[in-house]
């Protein structure tokens, strides 16, 4: 089953450019702010079809008065719509074979579902001590929940004691330029030893259905006839918190090059 993900390609200014360029955007509440990153590879793409891509993005919180930030609860990812994200042939990973587990018992059960890997990372707190940082591993495992596809992001840290918790990042549809959406509920249990500060996912998979090559994600660069380059908003990502922490949410633009 293949679904279009939310590339389109868009000649922009020259300010979009070099936005494009920084690597990250940031947005800021009060004193709450979160650094937003995204990026897609490779770069160079055909002006026509699409090749295999591999796409990060992620966020890290942070305070501008050094308090410790609300519990993020909520993550969406909005990505644009002339790539292709497609799934069809990919064994499905089941939640209750990964949650809990430790992440190679994950790899274990549902590595032939892996698309894509990361990192987390967390202040931790330990009553009577100041909180400190804490990180872990993220695998992601393309998998169904309730019966709508979805990619699972198992989290394992080991600090202040062994963690594992599982964020199912369903796929969905949306009208617009941000058409395909990736959209999770942080569980309880990541605000009861601490404040999650960062959280990053490298998708990418290529694998084979009935004697053909297939991509997880895919993309070109149609930039318009007469330009090798181009400047798209490759994804708005938000972050919701709780205890009247508002959302904060960035459009992500980057660019491509033709070629390939």
């Amino acid at each position: 089953m293949k679904k279009k993900i939310i590339i389109a390609v868009a000649v922009l200014g020259v300010s979009a450019l070099l936005a494009s360029l920084a690597g990250a955007e940031v947005a800021q509440k009060g004193s709450v702010r979160v650094t937003f990153s995204g990026e897609i590879s490779p770069q160079k793409l055909p002006r026509k079809g699409a090749v295999p891509i591999a796409v990060s993005v992620g966020g890290k919180v942070s305070t501008t008065d050094r308090s410790q930030p609300p519990q993020l609860r909520r993550i969406e990812i909005a990505i644009n719509k002339a790539g292709h994200l497609d799934y069809k042939g990919l064994p499905a990973c089941r939640l209750e074979e990964i949650q809990p587990a430790t992440t190679q018992n994950a790899l274990e059960a549902c590595g032939e579902s892996k698309v894509g890997t990361g990192t987390f990372s967390a202040n931790v707190s330990i009553p009577g001590q100041t909180p400190f940082p804490s990180k872990g591993k993220t695998i992601a495992f393309f998998g169904t929940d309730e019966g709508h596809p979805t990619i699972f992001a198992h989290v394992y840290g080991t600090q202040p004691v062994p963690t594992s918790f599982t964020l199912p990042l369903r796929i969905g549809r949306a009208k617009g330029t941000f058409s395909t959406t990736l959209i999770t509920s942080l569980p309880e249990v990541t605000g009861k030893a601490g404040f999650i500060t960062g959280i990053e996912l490298n998708l990418h998979r290529n694998f084979t259905y009935r004697g053909k090559a297939h991509s997880f994600l895919s993309a070109g660069c149609p930039a318009p006839s007469g330009f090798s380059k181009a400047v798209f908003p490759l994804a708005r990502a938000s972050f919701s918190f709780a205890s009247g922490g508002g959302t904060l949410s960035k459009v992500l633009v980057r660019n491509c090059k033709v070629g390939g």
